[in-house]
């Protein structure tokens, strides 16, 4: 691939930053990153695979932001973090071999029923409550399913771990995108390793976006943590509509 010029790694840098600040705070940081390193020639695998590098970054540092002010305990989520990697490890190996264009069509309908959920409950994720499933099961089934969706497509993930978190294990939204990113940098750094191995990785490119991932992920986690639900419902609510637009545009409109 030929060298990128100076101020395309500028946009990179940026697109990186506020990927981290939204990523950290609602998720959905993928559909800024990827479309922005697709658009400056790179192909799809090695898109998603570099993508994955620079976000790593990000849920990092929000992830050990969220630890230290005990939004989160780790020792609490290591079969979460088990069931993540084994899921994430098969949905990016099977990424490289199959078409992902069906999810584009059925993450669109999922997320709308989100939306319109979240429409209607105002108190969503304002208090926590108990919890519906045995710890050990949730994480079973939810890491390796969403492990699985997020090394395979992507767009989402965020949303999906939060509502699960809020409706099923009782957490208030805070708490629950704390344990968002726990899992998401579990699934982002497996798929790392597997598109590494690939060799679908620009190192160059997704260390310099990494710049940018860490300074909007330390933003966007302290506002999460010093601000309340009410916010943080908002700006997840705008990510999940975003997102929705972005696939469906994607999907029916500019193919």
């Amino acid at each position: 691939m030929e060298p990128l010029a100076v101020h395309t790694y500028f946009i990179l840098v940026l697109a990186s930053l506020i990927a981290g600040f939204v990523d950290s705070i609602a998720g959905g940081g993928g559909i800024i990153t990827v479309p922005v390193l697709m658009s400056v020639g790179l192909p799809v695998p090695l898109a998603l695979g570099t993508n994955k590098l620079q976000a790593a970054f990000g849920s990092f540092t929000a992830s050990v932001n969220y630890i230290r002010k005990d939004l989160a305990d780790l020792k609490d989520t290591l079969e979460g973090i088990a069931f993540t990697a084994v899921g994430a490890c098969i949905g990016t190996y099977t990424v490289q071999k199959l078409n992902t264009d069906f999810l584009g069509k059925v993450v669109p309908v999922m997320l709308i029923a989100i939306f319109v959920y979240l429409l209607f409950a105002p108190k969503f994720g304002e208090k926590a409550t108990r919890a519906r499933m045995k710890k050990i099961v949730f994480y079973m089934i939810f890491g390796l399913a969403i492990g699985f969706y997020d090394g395979f497509f992507g767009p989402g993930t965020g949303n999906f771990w939060t509502m699960a978190f809020v409706l099923l294990m009782g957490l208030n939204l805070k708490s629950a995108t704390a344990h968002t990113k726990i899992m998401n940098f579990t699934s982002n750094i497996v798929s790392l390793a597997v598109f590494i191995h690939g060799g679908n990785v620009y190192f160059k490119v997704g260390l310099i976006m990494a710049a940018g991932q860490l300074i909007g992920a330390f933003i966007g986690s302290h506002l999460v943590i010093t601000k309340g639900v009410k916010f943080i419902r908002i700006f997840f609510m705008t990510v999940v509509a975003i997102t929705i637009a972005k696939l469906i545009y994607s999907t029916y409109i500019a193919n």
